[in-house]
């Protein structure tokens, strides 16, 4: 009797712990697809105002609070001193500074692993500059995605270069940090020389 009772039980609560990991991972996609929506309308031409995937809101609403620290520090050294905001001088997303409007674009969601889903956007971001296989190639960005606050949140964007190099965004943020504080700092105030 008792065996069958626990095999009752195991036929109610996995179904729906299967769908709470399901649920989880379709949540995933949340804060990834606002930030892909911005991407998108960035290159899609026309009169359309460009759309800080880090503006203080996104930053708020769509990133885990360590991003959130990482991006504040580096943003103490703005790549372009006519922006002034920014610790890049490029898209982050496409991984340059040029791109076509974005085509095949999708996202999907992969199984959860601990506390963290990824969530793989791929698109092609080159096609209107030619037919060669380089310009046709797909780009993926992976998207490390955490629950903070009850909520999903992006903890980190993991983007691959033309060498098949992984870069964690985290981790570039950091080194912009390092490298500007290794500098040098030619604002020191000088001591005045004591008259003799």
């Amino acid at each position: 009797m008792q065996k069958i009772a626990a095999a009752a039980l195991l036929a109610v609560f996995l179904p729906l712990s299967l769908g709470a990991n399901s649920a989880a991972a379709a949540d995933a996609t949340t804060p990834v697809k606002v930030v892909m929506d911005a991407t998108v309308s960035n290159w899609a031409g026309g009169d359309s105002d460009w759309q800080d995937i880090f503006d203080d809101n996104k930053l708020k609403d769509l990133y885990s609070k360590d991003f959130v620290a990482k991006y504040q520090a580096a943003a103490q050294f703005p790549a372009a001193d006519e922006d002034g905001i920014s610790p890049f001088d490029y898209d982050v997303i496409v991984g340059g500074q040029d791109a076509c409007p974005l085509q095949e674009v999708n996202i999907a969601p992969q199984a959860p692993k601990g506390d963290t889903t990824e969530v793989i956007a791929t698109f092609k971001k080159a096609t209107c500059m030619g037919t060669d296989a380089d310009y046709q190639a797909t780009t993926t960005v992976r998207f490390e995605v955490i629950q903070e606050s009850g909520k999903p949140v992006i903890d980190d964007i993991i983007t691959v270069d033309d060498g098949g190099q992984s870069n964690s965004l985290k981790s570039v943020m950091q080194d912009i940090v390092k490298q500007q504080q290794q500098q040098p700092s030619d604002q020191t105030p000088q001591q005045d020389q004591p008259q003799q």
